[in-house]
């Protein structure tokens, strides 16, 4: 689909918006008494809200955060875009709410709930052939971290899709170099990785996984005649929007406090 510039902009800017006050909701919930993964909710949120805002076009498309401990990210992104009406961050974490550490299946909006890393893959994947197979439209669209790329299930599922020639699969890596114990680079590197994905016979493109008329371009297309899946690699900042936090491999899990949690909020632009 071609959007007019002046059309494009103002998406932009609206996705933009959008961002800046999820991330100020992630980062109430990091001020929660059980904290959350920040880094990667931050990373994560431009991706997320580019894909939800194409999943409102209402033709069968379906996310799936695959990296489903940034659940605050999906909590977040879900609230902005109008699909979760209660404002989640003052119930994250809270006995009674069903706003916990993984999303489940009691939040409005999360169709899959997800956690064991890996498994958001197939199960996008997974919605895309069986709206292919009952003939109706539909995208599924994963979004995974690159840390969770080390999961052999993610493989397996593209290998699949690329036999297949499931063409409405979309998956968005988070390209944010960090996870659990460190830097990806470091643990298990990942050297060109959009290669890795066309050897796979996927389609690919690399973008700036906080450049929201970027993302929703490659969002956008129309895939309904495609016959490869896509990769999109997206390249993120672990804790984006907060500097005290931005790269650091202790941004993945944080607790802080409410006097903290104001002065970050500031900041965010």
């Amino acid at each position: 689909m071609t959007v007019a510039p002046q059309r494009a902009d103002t998406r932009a800017r609206l996705l933009a918006e959008r961002a800046t006050r999820a991330r100020r909701l992630v980062v109430d919930m990091a001020a929660s008494p059980r904290g959350c993964h920040l880094g990667g909710s931050l990373s994560v949120l431009d991706i997320l809200i580019a894909a939800l805002d194409r999943a409102d076009r209402g033709d069968g498309t379906e996310v799936v955060l695959s990296k489903g401990h940034a659940a605050a990210a999906l909590y977040a992104a879900l609230h902005v875009t109008g699909v979760l009406a209660e404002n989640p961050a003052p119930h994250y974490g809270q006995a009674g709410h069903p706003y916990t550490g993984h999303p489940g299946p009691k939040v409005p909006g999360v169709i899959f709930p997800t956690g064991s890393l890996g498994h958001g893959v197939p199960y996008a994947a997974g919605w895309a052939m069986a709206r292919r197979l009952a003939g109706r439209p539909g995208l599924g669209i994963a979004i995974a971290g690159d840390g969770e790329l080390q999961e052999g299930l993610v493989w397996e599922t593209c290998q699949v899709a690329a036999a297949r020639g499931l063409g409405t699969f979309v998956l968005v890596v988070d390209r944010n170099g960090g996870q659990n114990d460190g830097l990806v680079a470091d643990i298990s590197p990942l050297p060109r990785l959009a290669e890795r994905f066309a050897a796979f016979g996927f389609e690919t493109a690399e973008v700036d996984g906080h450049d929201p008329a970027a993302l929703a371009e490659v969002l956008d297309g129309d895939r309904s005649g495609a016959t490869r899946p896509l990769a999109v690699v997206a390249a993120t900042v672990k804790g984006k929007g907060v500097p005290a936090v931005e790269g650091k491999a202790a941004a993945h899990y944080v607790t802080i406090d409410r006097a903290r949690a104001e002065k970050w909020k500031r900041v965010i632009r």
